[in-house]
């Protein structure tokens, strides 16, 4: 296999969790090869680098092999380089274990707080 679609392949090396967003990517000029926006329907080689703009942080991935099905996220690794520079890398890591712990939890089983405990946990995360 010479040449497959972009949206495809971000999709099936799990760059992108569906094809349908790995193609809404494309549309949006946030996927790049060689420095040019790319439509979804462009064919892609072995050893092109691809810019991907995802969630306002930029990536790059140099293509080592061309596949066309998902496989797991162990074969998917093998099917690319990452070539993110390290500032960027480091940026992503940040933003993504300072993300907000879930903090407010029930017991499974309680239900829905009633009126009362409602106004409660306001006044509490008041303070």
């Amino acid at each position: 296999m010479t040449k497959i679609r972009i949206d495809k392949w971000l999709w099936s090396v799990r760059i992108f969790k569906s094809r349908t967003i790995a193609t809404d990517a494309c549309k949006a000029g946030k996927v790049r090869i060689n420095g040019e926006a790319v439509k979804p329907s462009h064919l892609i080689s072995e050893g092109e680098v691809v810019w991907v703009k995802k969630e306002g942080f930029h990536f790059q991935y140099r293509a080592i092999q061309l596949i066309e099905k998902r496989v797991g996220a162990p074969i998917a690794v093998t099917c690319y380089e990452d070539i993110t520079p390290e500032a960027e890398k480091k940026k992503y890591e940040e933003w993504f274990l300072n993300a907000a712990p879930v903090v407010e939890k029930r017991e499974r089983g309680t239900g829905r707080p009633t009126k009362k405990e409602r106004r409660e946990l306001d006044e509490f995360k008041t303070l």
